[in-house]
């Protein structure tokens, strides 16, 4: 299998590069490691939502049907992505699982769970909710009930009548909680290391997330102190009910670590306040029955439902090129080369993603085309120049 662009991953950043490319003129190969386009979007939990409305989030020239609503259902997006792979003619390998990257003279070596491939130009676009990651405690065998992360949750139903701890209070700690307390669930917590921001998806009937793209361009210190006020006013004061105010403003959060604001819709804070969902400290191990808490309470339950991220899994991939930071991020993040043929695309902390890594993709297929050839890969372990690598604007203006 010999190509001249082999992209990875047929996410959003997948499948709009190979189109792009396409487009051009340019032979594509998108590998996905599931079975199907679009396959980690497609086993997310079936409430899933998107957090930024319809009008930020689309590929570019494919807006989403107005009928959807503001915010896309997994099942529209996923149906979405297949259609817009089929309607550019995207070649699409499934269950190929990349392993590993090297350069091979003029060319990359692409090693695979179906053999070796080359190709003048790889394209990485796995997304950055590519690998679940847990925590240590998590995996105590002496814990008797199941514990799981939001990769394995697919709804409430093996839930019924059990006690759950979710831990992790970002937007999918918190929809989850809430898909378990109205689900059917016995008694649910939801344990809170780190208070988030939270934002409603809609605010006075449109959606919130609309004037991000000047947020982006604005003073970090204005934009946290405006989204604060707006929190203050609309979502109101949680101390209460074990969630006060951030100690990190929204834009600063996103920026520096991709997480800290968790936007949901209002009746998942109405359960807090109800008592549907009691917020309890962060745990910090398991025992027989339960959880151990951080106040050094125990917690009854069943299950655990670890909702503490994701991260990029390029390690494997790329781990010995010099191209990730200590994060696992690529340092080329606005889709330049990361060495010669190399490119990342999607690799950004930012509301609207999906629209953003379409406009990344255009940008790579029109400079890939143009070039027409690769010259010859850095060799291993030569890093970018400091001066090529992303700097805090870059990364600001560089997840939806």
């Amino acid at each position: 299998m010999d190509d001249e662009v082999l992209v990875i991953g047929s996410g959003p950043g997948g499948l709009s590069t190979a189109a792009e490319l396409g487009r051009r003129g340019v032979s594509a190969t998108v590998l996905e490691k599931g079975d199907r386009p679009a396959a980690a979007w497609a086993g997310r939990y079936d409430a899933l939502r998107f957090n930024t409305s319809r009008r930020n989030s689309h590929l570019p020239g494919a807006p989403f049907p107005r009928e959807w609503g503001q915010f896309p259902t997994r099942d529209q997006y996923v149906d979405y992505l297949r259609q817009y792979a089929e309607a550019h003619r995207v070649r699409i390998r499934t269950g190929v699982e990349v392993d590993r990257l090297d350069p091979a003279g003029d060319r990359w070596r692409v090693t695979t769970s179906q053999g070796e491939a080359t190709a003048r130009h790889v394209v990485v676009a796995t997304g950055l909710a590519n690998r679940p990651v847990l925590p240590e405690w998590a995996h105590d065998p002496g814990f008797g009930g199941t514990v799981l992360h939001p990769d394995d949750y697919r709804n409430p139903a093996p839930f019924q009548g059990q006690d759950v701890v979710v831990v992790g209070a970002g937007s999918s700690g918190l929809e989850l909680a809430h898909d378990l307390a109205t689900g059917g669930a016995g008694r649910v917590s939801l344990s809170v290391r780190t208070p988030p921001n939270i934002l409603f998806r809609e605010v006075g009937g449109a959606p919130s997330d609309l004037p991000v793209p000047l947020f982006l361009h604005l003073p970090d210190r204005l934009v946290d102190a405006m989204l604060a006020a707006l929190q203050r006013r609309v979502v109101g004061d949680l101390t209460a009910y074990g969630l006060p105010p951030a100690q990190e403003g929204a834009i600063s959060g996103l920026k520096r670590r991709g997480a800290g604001t968790a936007i949901v819709d209002p009746e998942v804070i109405e359960s807090i306040r109800d008592g549907l969902i009691v917020v309890v400290p962060a745990v910090t191990g398991l025992d027989a029955d339960g959880v151990v808490l951080a106040d050094g309470g125990r917690l009854r339950a069943d299950a655990v439902l670890v909702a503490t991220g994701y991260a990029t899994g390029l390690d494997r991939l790329a781990g010995h090129l010099d191209v990730l930071d200590d994060r696992g991020m690529p340092w080329a993040r606005s889709a330049q080369e990361a060495l010669p043929g190399l490119r990342f695309v999607g690799y950004v902390y930012r509301p609207g993603l999906t629209g953003f890594v379409g406009r990344q993709a255009r940008r790579v297929a029109r400079e890939i085309a143009a070039r027409g050839t690769a010259g010859p890969p850095a060799r291993d372990g030569s890093r970018r120049p400091a001066s090529q690598r992303p700097t805090s604007r870059d990364r600001a203006a560089s997840p939806g």
